[in-house]
């Protein structure tokens, strides 16, 4: 079984049915064996970015949630393996919701499934 730890534009843009994911993600995410997860950085990023007027979405955060148990998609806090993992991080990356998110990614041994051509300079494994 594929675990997979969705960026947050993954997310959005699985809930939007978005065609900017590549086949080849589409395609992974549509597999019935893998198992998705999400950090729940990426609720607080879209959450500050909506605040800021930099995110508009047509459904409210509760009904993304919603959605992700529907989807039996896992939020997963942020725990201190992850902040240690985040600490020992080199600093490629600027952002720290994707900084939180690849740390996730490499503390669980998750695939990210991102187009963020930054994160793919770390050592988790990226899917696109």
């Amino acid at each position: 079984m594929k675990k997979l730890l969705l960026d947050t534009h993954v997310l959005l843009w699985m809930q939007d049915d978005n065609t900017a994911l590549s086949k080849a993600a589409r395609k992974t995410l549509e597999d019935s064996s893998t198992q998705l997860y999400l950090s729940v950085v990426s609720l607080w990023e879209i959450t500050i970015k909506q605040s800021l007027g930099k995110l508009q979405l047509e459904y409210s955060l509760d009904e993304l949630i919603d959605s992700c148990t529907t989807s039996d998609i896992t939020i997963l806090p942020i725990d201190y393996g992850t902040l240690k993992t985040l600490k020992a991080l080199p600093f490629i990356h600027r952002d720290p919701f994707d900084r939180l998110i690849i740390a996730t990614s490499i503390e669980l041994d998750l695939d990210l499934i991102s187009s963020d051509e930054i994160a793919k300079k770390y050592t988790t494994r990226i899917i696109w």
